[in-house]
């Protein structure tokens, strides 16, 4: 099980990935969609080779969005939009990183109850990733606030010296 479980998670690109990956590299600097696809794949080592069939298509989305513009020499760049998606992904990335942390230090978390965590956070992962850009300001931040929320309440346990149980 955990064998089939973890081909089928690093053989892939996690759900919604891509989408944040041309953010984050646009945030940098332009490109046109052909050197989007051989920077991942010049960065991946050969491992990721995005189709012109996924990049594209997703290039039309961020464009609809409002995230991505386009040159008129062809080049996409971010917009402001686009940075502040970009910027609140960063700091759930962080949390996120951070809950890890706290779980992979606790003693009693067998590798089953890690598995099933990662498992659990891609899907929210995903869910997130596609509806993070039609989020409100005011429900990006609620939800900030719940994350970070959640995340002092590890620290403050972890800091008493307290077990940390996961139901």
């Amino acid at each position: 099980m955990t064998g089939e479980w973890f081909q089928r998670v690093a053989s892939s690109v996690p759900r919604g990935f891509s989408r944040y990956y041309i953010l984050e590299l646009l945030a940098a600097k332009p490109y046109t969609g052909k050197e989007i696809i051989n920077a991942a794949i010049e960065q991946s080592d050969g491992k990721w080779k995005p189709s012109p069939g996924l990049i594209y298509p997703l290039l039309g989305r961020l464009l609809d969005e409002g995230l991505i513009e386009e040159s008129k020499d062809g080049k996409y760049q971010i917009t402001k939009k686009g940075r502040a998606t970009a910027d609140d992904l960063d700091a759930i990335n962080k949390i996120v990183k951070n809950q890890l942390d706290v779980l992979m230090r606790v003693k009693n978390v067998s590798k089953f109850v890690v598995i099933d965590l990662i498992e659990r956070m891609s899907m929210m992962g995903g869910i997130l990733s596609q509806n993070a850009a039609r989020m409100t300001k005011d429900e990006t931040q609620k939800y900030r606030k719940f994350l970070e929320s959640e995340i002092y309440k590890l620290d403050e346990q972890e800091k008493q010296g307290k077990d940390i149980k996961i139901d």
